[in-house]
């Protein structure tokens, strides 16, 4: 009898030490709506034909960071749009892909893509729904087809499950997975910066931001116009030619001469956190930036007219500037759960 009592004891002991497994719970996605800031545009896609829901956010993000959509199963759109740094690819200047191969021009930050008349940096995309068809279908990004992606995800339970909460029944097809990426993507609001609370009355600049928004005004919001912080136009900002990648920019798309080494005008949303710069990552920091249009301009035939002379700044005024811009980070949208990945 005692040796019984001894090894139960024994055995209580043991298994009240064990450690319980780890239950990761959801994150949070209850507060999915669709955002129109005061004072902003109507957006450009407005989910008229793809509501937003609860249920198509949740599988939209899973898609997101999928690595299932890249052929060789190693590669999501998480990889190189990565939350903290607003989306952005931190410290790459180029994108990475299947096989270690490396992209042409720098994974772009995403945030407020409803308001996006096209997408990447020559526009050659004009719809949220289709946009990930180019980064799923390029040969140095996931190299993979729709057709393999649907295969690949019919096999999994898991997202038989989320597909049924998010359309009804659990048909898996290219549609869907489309929409529900796009649902993902276009509740990535970011509109809860200090620029945005100075602008509601709730905080004020400093005497250096003020500074540095006077002169944002007067130097830069020609083409980077608020609230959204870009004109979605197409422009050769005066970089000279990467001789690697002879990237002509939005001339790829039109073919029109006019349009060569024009390239987006990024949103300067979040433009603190967003590094390395401009379309092939040239520049790590800010101040390399705004050195490039202080005396680094590069003339050309299709040189954007508002830029034939740079533009000046003392050394003070750059730091000023660059003051204000960090008033751009929207730290709200930077450490919201709701959109990390589910598996981390």
């Amino acid at each position: 009898m005692r040796l019984l009592l001894s090894t139960l004891s024994i055995f209580v002991i043991l298994t009240s030490c064990k450690v319980d497994p780890e239950i990761k719970p959801a994150l949070p996605s209850d507060d999915i709506r669709v955002v129109v800031p005061s004072g902003w545009p109507q957006p450009r896609y407005n989910f008229e034909n793809n509501p937003l829901t609860k249920e198509g956010f949740v599988l939209g993000r899973a898609l997101f960071y999928e690595t299932a959509l890249s052929r060789d199963n190693s590669v999501s759109c998480g990889s190189c749009h990565q939350h903290f740094v607003a989306f952005a690819n931190a410290g790459h200047t180029l994108s990475h892909g299947v096989d270690g191969k490396l992209g042409n021009r720098n994974a772009p930050p995403l945030f407020n893509l409803n308001w996006h008349p096209a997408f990447m940096w020559d526009g050659g995309i004009n719809h949220i729904e289709v946009q990930p068809i180019a980064p799923i279908t390029n040969p140095v990004e996931m190299d993979e087809t729709l057709d393999n992606v649907v295969l690949k995800l019919q096999q999994k339970d898991f997202y038989k499950k989320l597909f049924k909460e998010a359309f009804g029944d659990e048909t898996i097809n290219s549609q869907r997975i489309l929409k529900a990426l796009a649902q993902f993507m276009g509740a990535m609001y970011s509109y809860q910066s200090k620029y945005d609370m100075v602008k509601q009355g709730k905080a004020q600049f400093s005497a250096s931001e003020q500074r540095g928004y006077n002169l944002f005004v007067q130097k830069c919001s020609a083409c980077h116009t608020e609230p959204l912080f870009t004109d979605f136009t197409y422009r050769n900002n005066g970089l000279s030619v990467n001789p690697a990648l002879q990237d002509s920019g939005r001339m790829r798309i039109t073919g029109d001469p006019n349009d060569r080494n024009k390239f987006k005008v990024p949103s300067l949303r979040n433009v603190a956190v967003t590094s390395p710069y401009m379309h092939d990552g040239r520049f790590e920091t800010l101040q390399q930036v705004l050195e490039h249009y202080r005396s680094g301009i590069v003339q050309s035939s299709t040189l954007d007219p508002l830029l034939q002379n740079g533009i000046s700044l003392t050394d003070s005024e750059k730091q000023d500037l660059i003051n204000f811009l960090y008033t751009l980070t929207d730290y709200a949208f930077l450490y919201d759960k709701k959109f990390d990945d589910p598996n981390q």
